[in-house]
């Protein structure tokens, strides 16, 4: 019999990028019980040349590093690639935590961690980055097509204005992220306009109504009290 059949599916590989060799051992120990499998690099200036010979299904990416700093990474990455990135990183002041979600990461850790935590975080990022089959009716769920200024939800067309339109765009692509109305502001318009975070409550009403016109049923964006605004629903469909 084929070896290939028996062995099944290769499994996810996670980056790890840390350049403290006890804490990659443990993560790698961690990541590799759990049924992934691991890379790890020491060294900043080594990531970029690495992701894009060889893309991992995730990063776990330090704040510190040498040659490169992780938020200089992450941004770079951003360029050319959506790959999940974690950052890790022992600096917990809040600026830095927004900074780095800001640049596209998916989600922080702060050291000491829990490397439980750490793998069960990993976990939940993989699985909202899960596809539909390439076989499903292309119809079903959120798609937007950036080309054509163009969002369709369930195979009807949704009649946005362009803010709306980033807006949707901005949310649906990190299901369960908060963004901060500041960041959605910052999203919201490209020339640069005044405007009042109460600005961001109209729009997320008015997209409510209309995506709820098309399906009643489903909660697609949530207010978290003092925070700002969460994608509920399955991740939208770029084009």
């Amino acid at each position: 019999m084929n070896d290939s059949v028996l062995s099944g599916p290769a499994p996810l590989k996670i980056l790890i990028v840390e350049d403290e060799p006890k804490l990659a051992q443990l993560l790698i120990d961690y990541l590799e019980a759990a049924g992934y499998a691991t890379q790890w690099l020491a060294d900043g200036h080594d990531v970029i040349a690495q992701v894009k010979s060889q893309p991992p299904a995730l990063i776990l990416l330090d704040l510190m590093l040498p040659g490169s700093s992780g938020l200089s990474i992450c941004r770079d990455i951003r360029q050319f690639s959506d790959v999940p990135v974690m950052m890790v990183t022992a600096k917990t002041e809040e600026i830095d935590r927004l900074l780095g979600l800001e640049i596209g990461a998916d989600d922080y850790i702060c050291k000491p961690y829990s490397p439980r935590e750490v793998v069960a975080r990993v976990k939940v990022i993989l699985r909202r980055c899960v596809r539909q089959d390439d076989n499903a009716p292309r119809e079903n769920g959120l798609h937007i097509d950036e080309a054509r200024f163009q969002a369709t939800f369930q195979g009807h067309e949704l009649e946005l204005t362009p803010a709306e339109f980033r807006l949707l765009k901005t949310l649906s692509v990190k299901p369960g992220y908060v963004f901060t109305r500041e960041v959605l502001l910052n999203n919201l318009y490209d020339d640069y306009r005044v405007v009042t975070d109460r600005t961001i409550d109209s729009h997320i009403k008015n997209l409510r109504r209309k995506l709820e016109s098309l399906d009643g049923e489903k909660a697609f964006i949530r207010a978290v009290y003092g925070v700002g605004y969460r994608w509920e629903a399955e991740p939208c469909h770029l084009a």
